[in-house]
């Protein structure tokens, strides 16, 4: 009997399936959002409190309860369809199949996490950011807190130039999916650097590895930050703030991981994502406007680094002793944008 209620279930049916609503992608976001701060919390515990040796903690309680939280909601969607008579298929709503399936493989990663912590003990060092178990659980995190993303993006009442409230599950769901990726690539973070790092590792290139190191995580911090915001111009005409409101959900990572200590930097990108949004404003980027989609992509990087130039240098006694450093590095990155934005609208006209 068991197994012809589970057959019934799985089965699809054959409707055309629905989308959630507007506010039912807003709930899921904002449970994302107390996944995500769940997330932020364990980083900050794993980056100060070396002394960690059980995977029992108040961190870890608020990270998997959002967790529950978040796939509880989620489940919901789908039984509310059920209960109407959809069956497999047909009652996963329009963007949630991926979130869905995600559920059970985050929790079996979060076994896999309890046993190797309690095998191998607790890692606080680099050593974190490899971890299969962590890999695992970020990667299906990612999938589940992105789903208001995918549910907007071929939902019908959104159109090509969406209001900021409409769009707001999805610019939440993917800010919060960049600081999982700015999280596991934290050895290359230039904004965990403090404007007085800044200006000592761009003022001397010999005898020292540290320009290099600032060089390598500017480019790496202007991939995870751009990406998102082009995979979004591409798809829609951005309403204004939605940049400003992307940059500044990402920086929430880095700044927890550096207990907040470096707020000039954060707040410089914060002000980049203005300029992206004003960019927006002025060239109108979209897919059948390649030229002002690549110039927007390398335009609000060329302006956000240098921002972060400009600020670190402020608030860090005074401009960097290499001028090849400070004024190559943020052309370095409006080429990468460009680069970028090469990459995700290639062609010439939209296809």
């Amino acid at each position: 009997m068991a197994d012809a209620g589970i057959r019934r279930l799985i089965v699809d049916s054959g409707e055309p399936r629905q989308w959630v609503s507007p506010r039912g992608d807003l709930v899921t976001a904002l449970l994302g959002v107390w996944f995500g701060v769940g997330l932020m919390i364990d980083a900050w515990a794993h980056t100060s409190r070396s002394e960690l040796e059980t995977f029992f903690t108040p961190w870890h309680a608020v990270f998997y309860s959002g967790f529950v939280v978040v796939s509880g909601w989620i489940c919901w969607q789908v039984w509310r369809n059920v209960r109407t008579g959809r069956q497999g298929l047909a009652a996963v709503p329009m963007g949630y199949l991926a979130g869905l399936l995600a559920i059970p493989a985050f929790a079996a990663f979060g076994f896999a996490d309890l046993t190797w912590h309690t095998v191998l003990g607790i890692e606080t060092e680099l050593d974190i950011l490899f971890s299969p178990s962590h890999l695992g659980l970020v990667t299906t995190m990612l999938l589940i807190i992105t789903s208001p993303v995918r549910s907007a993006w071929s939902a019908p009442d959104v159109g090509e130039r969406p209001s900021l409230g409409r769009l707001l599950p999805a610019l939440i769901g993917l800010a919060f999916a960049t600081t999982l990726v700015s999280l596991f690539l934290s050895y290359g973070d230039a904004l965990q650097y403090g404007p007085r790092t800044v200006v000592e590792a761009f003022s001397s290139v010999e005898g020292t590895s540290r320009p290099a190191h600032l060089a390598t995580a500017m480019v790496v911090s202007n991939v995870v930050l751009l990406s998102p915001v082009l995979l979004m111009v591409r798809r829609w005409r951005l309403p204004f703030g939605a940049v400003t409101i992307m940059y500044a959900l990402a920086v929430l990572m880095p700044g927890a991981q550096t207990e907040f200590t470096n707020v000039p930097i954060l707040l410089a990108i914060v002000v980049g994502g203005l300029a992206g949004d004003l960019l927006i404003l002025w060239l109108k980027p979209s897919a059948d406007r390649p030229k002002a989609y690549w110039a927007f992509g390398a335009l609000s990087a060329l302006i956000t680094w240098s921002l972060y130039i400009g600020v670190a240098s402020a608030t860090g006694g005074g401009l960097p002793a290499v001028p090849e450093l400070w004024t190559g590095a943020p052309v370095v990155a409006g080429l990468i944008g460009l680069v970028l934005a090469a990459l995700f609208l290639p062609n010439a006209r939209r296809a």
